[in-house]
């Protein structure tokens, strides 16, 4: 059931200096539930870059413990001209089963879902803050805990728990971590987008199944990652949602304190 996109390999973060990581590099979720906005998106698609611009503008300090924004660039524009190097076929794949969890017939890009829905209403300020805040009234269905350490040699470790506080969504819950990256750009020399510089944020780099958990809906563990190439700030995100439904039971984002 767990398909491609579950195994992808989780690269690197920035490494956070001794001094802040312990202090500083650590976060535990909200007890409200927070809402997760996804993008689908494609270098190759020129109605694309304004769907990109206003994810970007969704920083940290606007969303606060409010909602997590991830940017998920797909691999079925590749063909058409430009190959987009942030894409993936799992990512493509996660679209496809979110939209069929969902009732949806076909994908499309740009496509935003908010809770693992299709919210077409993203452009309308208001709509989108009410969203929002209804997301917000609810309380949470799981537990999110995220610490980082850093190491010798530009790595890492990520210690993580979680545990679903909802009985009912335990048996098919899931945990997944994220490695996203801000102020990423692109110089696109063909297809749809030729001669444009495209300015990323809230990039997914690499996403894996995280921990598996328990009976009692709890589980911990420790990731070791590494340092990507691209210069850009780094965040991780914890991801708890129900495999069969969809929903999203909690999320959690943690800016990597110390900068390159």
């Amino acid at each position: 059931m767990h398909l491609a996109w579950r195994a992808l390999v989780v690269a690197a973060l920035v490494p956070a200096s001794p001094a802040t990581a312990h202090a500083d590099c650590q976060a535990h979720s909200p007890s409200h539930s927070t809402a997760l906005i996804e993008l689908y998106t494609s270098e190759g698609c020129d109605s694309c870059p304004p769907a990109d611009r206003w994810l970007s503008s969704l920083s940290k300090q606007k969303l606060g413990d409010r909602a997590v924004a991830l940017a998920l660039h797909v691999d079925y524009w590749d063909r058409l001209g430009w190959k987009d190097r942030f894409a993936s076929a799992g990512f493509s794949q996660r679209q496809r089963e979110e939209s069929a969890r969902s009732g949806g017939e076909f994908v499309y890009t740009p496509q935003i879902l908010l809770q693992g829905r299709d919210f077409p209403q993203w452009q309308r300020g208001a709509a989108f803050e009410q969203a929002i805040a209804a997301v917000n009234a609810r309380p949470a269905r799981a537990v999110l805990d995220l610490v980082v350490h850093p190491r010798e040699g530009g790595v890492v470790d990520v210690d993580l728990s979680a545990r679903v506080t909802d009985a009912r969504e335990r048996t098919d819950a899931v945990i997944a971590l994220a490695l996203v990256q801000n102020a990423l750009a692109s110089d696109v020399k063909a297809g749809e987008n030729a001669g444009k510089r495209l300015q990323h944020d809230h990039v997914v780099r690499q996403w894996r199944q995280a921990v598996a958990l328990d009976s009692s809906g709890a589980g911990s563990g420790k990731l070791s990652l590494a340092l990507p190439a691209d210069p850009g700030p780094l965040s991780i995100v914890l991801l708890a949602e129900n495999a069969r439904t969809g929903d999203v039971l909690q999320v959690l984002e943690l800016p990597i304190c110390a900068a390159r």
